[in-house]
């Protein structure tokens, strides 16, 4: 059985994704820093394990992805701080590139946001302006390694129910992305050879996920 370890086991994509994994055969298992989680995430068809990536050296990291088949890094600081942010979305992030490069676990999922990169264009004064820089080193961090990467950039994300169709176009007319369609196309991307060394940027949109993701 495939081995998968979603990074920031305990968010809304994370717990919607670890049950159509499951699904789709393979063991899943989800990391959180609070215990208090536990149940969630093994309600979700996951196993739990506790770690704190932020405080995790790249060896520590490496001996937990250990036997791993893929990694899923779905963690965030979520707002707060500049420093826990780039913490968490950066320097983390990046431990973790560099600890399954280590290990041995070449397929590597990132969920981003869409524009993110050096021009996003978020002001050095706004609040969200660490996030965008700290997404922007890590998601380049993972392109210049060896890993068979797959980078996800979904648009503002909200609790809209799956549809299971998206769009890549450019030209969208919504910039909205459930989190249940990140959670269906991080599902689909891993079973998917012609996603390795992509960034796959995407709204919610009419096209089926299958057919969205062709080259």
């Amino acid at each position: 059985m495939r081995k998968v370890m979603i990074i920031g086991g305990h968010g809304k994509v994370a717990l919607l994704l670890a049950p159509l994994l499951k699904a789709d055969g393979w063991e899943v298992s989800g990391v959180i820093r609070n215990a208090a989680q536990i149940d969630d995430v093994a309600a979700a068809g996951a196993t739990a394990v506790v770690h704190d990536v932020v405080s995790a050296s790249v060896d520590e990291l490496a001996a937990l992805m250990a036997g791993q088949d893929a990694v899923v890094w779905s963690a965030g600081a979520g707002g707060g701080s500049a420093e826990r942010t780039y913490a968490v979305d950066r320097d983390a992030a990046i431990r973790s590139m560099d600890a399954a490069a280590q290990a041995g676990v070449t397929r590597y999922v990132m969920v981003s946001y869409l524009g993110a990169g050096p021009g996003h264009g978020v002001p050095r004064g706004d609040s969200f302006f660490a996030y965008a820089e700290a997404k922007s080193a890590a998601d380049a961090h993972l392109r210049g390694t060896g890993l068979s990467w797959t980078i996800l950039g979904p648009g503002a994300l909200t609790l809209d129910a799956p549809t299971g169709t998206i769009t890549t176009a450019a030209d969208a007319t919504s910039r909205n992305t459930s989190r249940a369609n990140v959670a269906l196309v991080a599902a689909a991307v891993l079973g998917r050879q012609d996603t390795v060394r992509r960034t796959i940027e995407f709204t919610d949109g009419d096209v089926p996920i299958a057919q969205a993701l062709n080259p």
